[in-house]
């Protein structure tokens, strides 16, 4: 596992694309959220920019870095018959996935401890009273958008479908999770319907940790949805994950 993902490394490195998607965007995108805020009345829901500015910064290093950019590995790598030569060799199936994830996801966590750093002090952010539910919902997170991507993957033809077909999650996740707009400002109704949205529970325990006022109750709420979200999802990637090219 260890020689794939140095494999996947050294081609990530030579996807302009993919690379520029994975590093740079997750770190721009929190800017638009910023000039969002101002629109927000935050102080009625309790929260300030940088309580809206840094789960939106870890959701955009999630979805960009680890979903998309994964997404399309999976779906390169399977046209190009990889991943059928993989399954020849030592490796097992799950090995095989979680060793082409690993760049994405050591990318994404790196980013996400950057952010947080770079939020806390440039924001004027406390430290996090309750750290260990910000880093329950990173790692919550991870393993969700690996899963997910895989599961896309198997539903994308080719890599420019891939594009295509990782949208739907992409806009509901950015419009109804938290990230761009926090449920906290949304009515009741619509911020219980969100709250059940893959990546709603990953920023609902982010914000939580910075926060200090999540109750228990509403934690182990957000876990659960995370967990459930995870288990379907690997059962989707068992059951229709295809290793050879969709022809």
């Amino acid at each position: 596992m260890t020689a794939l993902a140095r494999a996947e490394l050294t081609l990530l490195g030579r996807s302009r694309a993919t690379l520029i998607s994975a590093l740079f965007v997750p770190l721009l995108l929190p800017l638009s959220v910023r000039s969002a805020t101002d629109q927000m009345d935050l102080a009625e829901a309790g929260l300030s920019v940088g309580m809206v500015i840094l789960p939106a910064a870890v959701g955009f290093s999630l979805l960009f870095a680890i979903y998309t950019a994964l997404t399309n590995i999976y779906v390169v790598r399977r046209e190009e018959l990889v991943l059928k030569r993989l399954r020849t060799g030592e490796l097992r199936d799950p090995e095989i996935l979680v060793g082409a994830a690993l760049p994405a996801v050591g990318i994404a966590l790196v980013q996400c401890l950057l952010l947080a750093i770079g939020c806390t002090v440039l924001l004027d952010l406390k430290a996090p009273p309750a750290p260990h539910l910000a880093v329950l919902g990173v790692l919550l997170g991870v393993v969700m958008c690996v899963a997910l991507a895989a599961v896309t993957a198997s539903i994308s033809r080719t890599a420019e479908s891939a594009q295509v077909t990782s949208l739907p999650l992409m806009f509901v996740s950015l419009l109804g999770s938290g990230i761009t707009v926090p449920l906290e400002v949304l009515p009741d109704r619509v911020a219980s319907v969100c709250e059940l949205l893959p990546l709603s529970p990953v920023i609902t325990l982010v914000r939580g940790g910075w926060t200090g006022d999540l109750s228990a109750y509403d934690a182990l709420g957000a876990v659960a949805t995370a967990l459930a979200w995870t288990v379907l999802a690997v059962f989707a990637v068992r059951r229709w994950f295809r290793w050879e090219p969709r022809r």
